[in-house]
């Protein structure tokens, strides 16, 4: 599929993988050439948030495989004729990729959430993959002045995975940033995994999950973190696709009918 084929919402363009192919695609990443891949699981609040930053913007249309997370995002899609085969969850992505680093015998580095968050997390990939070598783990909560320092320490560890469980915009900006000083084959954004992983968080049921509400459950775990994102962004973000939708199946209608149009209207003697 080329990039002008590639499902595309909200000025985003995806590709049209199942989490499987994701995962080989990642492992492909890993034993290819040198260097850095970004991979980013896109959901509603990232496609509201990158029609007003254009930073944002930049990261996702530089990202070597964009992935669509959130069932609200793969029914949009769906409904305006660019289907995906199924959601890919960022931490479903990394769950399988850290099985496979675990087969594979890869390093991975850890980067975000709080150092106990982190450190918890490191330990349990460790009980759970014993064939990973975790190359390093630093806390999410640094300043500017820690950036370079961060960005040597990845660099030196020699990992070919980095996952960042760090907030949106901050996580993709800052990896699209320094791509290619942190010379990580594969890194991958999963915003709050490393919190439901380590235990800290509960999932939501896999009910909930296929049904598209695993952000109520989000929001119920966590209402004052969440409560006024979720109010706004997933307004906006039905809004915005509605709107896109439409045009896309109107325009869609108008052109079958001037072709139809233009047919009955041709002359037969050509």
């Amino acid at each position: 599929m080329t990039h002008a084929e590639r499902p595309e919402l909200l000025g985003v363009s995806f590709d049209a993988v199942s989490l499987e192919a994701a995962v080989a695609r990642c492992l492909a990443f890993c034993r290819g050439p040198c260097s850095s891949h970004t991979i980013m699981t896109a959901n509603a609040s990232h496609l509201c948030r990158a029609r007003h930053d254009p930073e944002l913007a930049k990261a996702a249309r530089a990202a070597h495989l964009t992935l669509a997370d959130g069932m609200s995002v793969v029914w949009a899609l769906q409904a305006a004729g660019q289907p995906v085969p199924e959601r890919v969850a960022g931490i479903d992505l990394m769950e399988c990729l850290l099985k496979m680093a675990g087969v594979h015998r890869l390093r991975i580095f850890l980067l975000g959430a709080k150092q106990e968050v982190v450190a918890a997390l490191a330990q349990q990939v460790l009980a759970q993959h014993p064939g990973i070598e975790i190359a390093g783990f630093h806390d999410g909560y640094f300043g500017s002045a820690e950036h370079d320092a961060i960005i040597e320490q990845v660099r030196a560890s020699d990992a070919p995975l980095l996952f960042v469980g760090m907030p949106t915009p901050f996580k993709e900006t800052w990896c699209e940033r320094h791509r290619e000083r942190l010379n990580v084959p594969v890194i991958v954004g999963v915003g709050g995994s490393f919190d439901v992983l380590a235990g800290y968080i509960r999932r939501a049921p896999l009910w909930m999950q296929a049904a598209g509400l695993e952000w109520s459950w989000r929001l119920w775990m966590e209402p004052r973190k969440l409560w006024k994102r979720y109010l706004t962004t997933n307004s906006l973000f039905v809004w915005l696709a509605g709107r896109e939708i439409v045009a896309r199946r109107f325009g869609g209608l108008l052109a079958i009918a001037r072709r139809r149009r233009g047919t009955e209207h041709a002359d037969p003697a050509g």
